[in-house]
């Protein structure tokens, strides 16, 4: 919700809100002078003239029943975000089943780099911004689209990029082929044209009679853009010679790991030419992106053991960060997982075993099952008992103390999961800290 705050307020708009946990980003909303109420009371709706709340909220919320009772106009956040991107003549909106936070954080912070100035709503926390999102004087709108449950058809772009598309949400798709029909509906939403993945199978039969121009990247030499030439740098990071149309236009240097990230950064490369940057300024700000909140973030060292987090909960998503870590100089990788809703652990059990046996060591947290009942009956055991040395613990504190007790010098340990399982990175590195300093003064 935090973007599409900054967003109105910066626009001149009055807001208030409400929320049942205070946070960091309360805070910040309290700095800007707009008043924020901590629990949901009929009351804090009074005197509003839109009411909108976010896809966690239930339809018997006092605030909700408050607003039908006074016949309030409410939206759900996907649609005041479709309103919003549709004032823009210049929406980039981001979607694709993987990779959508750290290319819409790229594509942000190239155009910030190159003296641009867009409004921005983001997934995760860029850096750089300090949030996830801004408000920019500029006609130009940068927007992170997400398929779930269609919320990225409310959306009015000018430019549609489709990243990827892959078997997640089948709770509610059902059939890959209904996904790919809704990331058409969304292509052919675009005014302009459509920047897409030419080398994934998927994207192209969802685009076909697309009705749009589209413009294609990828590493195939068919594709507009393209990558030559790439060499991973131990992992850490990764140069590649920057192909558009067949003509070479120089070396890019990316400051994020692994192969995925060539691929997100060709999109994002891809969008900020369409909108007038050239290649030059381009190559001369990629490298000044060092990542998304929660995307492969190094978080701490203790004690010779890196500590590092990341969004990871799909398959695909997991194979991609692990192999990343694979490529590093450590001695030994740990995947920390949380598995994120009962319907998706059931459905790709399999394909979790066989990436999360990718890390050395694997430790699982049970299943957050988030806005689902376990009709399913699986159980974090049920994915331990498939992945050779695997472990599971019901609670973050039981891993935390299992971990101190393991780890040593020279390994990397990463939380995997877009739940809370950060906490947990946080217990670890505090009980690691409190055991390094015990050695140390003894």
């Amino acid at each position: 919700m935090f973007p599409i705050v900054q967003i109105l307020h910066g626009k001149g708009y009055h807001i208030t809100g409400s929320d049942n946990n205070e946070s960091d980003i309360l805070k910040l909303e309290r700095a800007m002078g707009i008043p924020v109420f901590l629990g949901h009371k009929p009351e804090n709706a009074a005197g509003a003239d839109l009411v909108v709340y976010s896809a966690a909220i239930f339809k018997d919320n006092c605030e909700l029943v408050y607003a039908a009772e006074h016949h309030i106009p409410t939206a759900e956040r996907s649609v005041m975000l479709g309103a919003i991107s549709d004032a823009y003549d210049n929406a980039i909106c981001i979607s694709g089943t993987h990779g959508k936070t750290t290319t819409t954080s790229l594509l942000t912070s190239i155009l910030l780099d190159c003296g641009r100035d867009p409004s921005a709503v983001i997934g995760g926390k860029l850096p750089k911004i300090g949030g996830y999102g801004r408000v920019g004087q500029e006609d130009l709108f940068v927007c992170e689209a997400c398929e779930f449950v269609d919320t990225f058809l409310h959306l009015s772009p000018d430019i549609a990029v489709v990243l990827n598309i892959d078997d997640d949400h089948l709770d509610y798709f059902k059939t890959m082929d209904n996904l790919k029909r809704s990331f058409h509906k969304f292509a052919a939403s675009a005014s302009r044209y459509v920047i897409c993945n030419g080398d994934d199978p998927n994207t192209q039969e969802a685009m076909e009679g697309i009705g749009k121009p589209i413009i294609t990247f990828g590493l195939g030499e068919n594709n507009d853009y393209r990558a030559v030439d790439i060499s991973l740098h131990d992992g850490v990071n990764c140069q590649y010679t920057l192909i558009y149309q067949g003509a070479e236009q120089g070396r890019i240097t990316l400051s994020v790991p692994g192969e995925h990230n060539v691929l997100n950064s060709l999109a994002a490369i891809a969008a900020a030419h369409a909108v007038g940057v050239d290649f030059d300024k381009i190559a001369a700000c990629i490298g000044e992106f060092h990542g998304a909140g929660r995307r492969f973030e190094i978080l701490d060292k203790v004690d010779g053991v890196t500590f590092a987090d990341d969004y990871a909960h799909h398959p695909t998503e997991l194979r991609a960060t692990l192999e990343t870590a694979q490529k590093m100089s450590f001695k030994r990788v740990w995947a920390v997982f949380q598995p994120f809703t009962y319907s998706r652990t059931a459905m790709l059990l399999e394909d979790f075993a066989q990436v999360l046996a990718i890390a050395d060591r694997t430790v699982l947290s049970e299943i957050m099952g988030s806005r689902e009942v376990n009709t399913y009956h699986i159980y974090s055991k049920d994915l331990a008992e498939k992945i050779p040395g695997c472990v599971w613990f019901s609670t973050f504190e039981e891993i935390a103390d299992y971990m101190v007790g393991e780890i040593r010098p020279g390994d990397l340990v990463i939380t995997l999961g877009c739940g809370d399982v950060y906490k947990c990175a946080r217990m670890m590195i505090a009980k690691a800290k409190e055991k390094a300093a015990g050695h140390n003064h003894l």
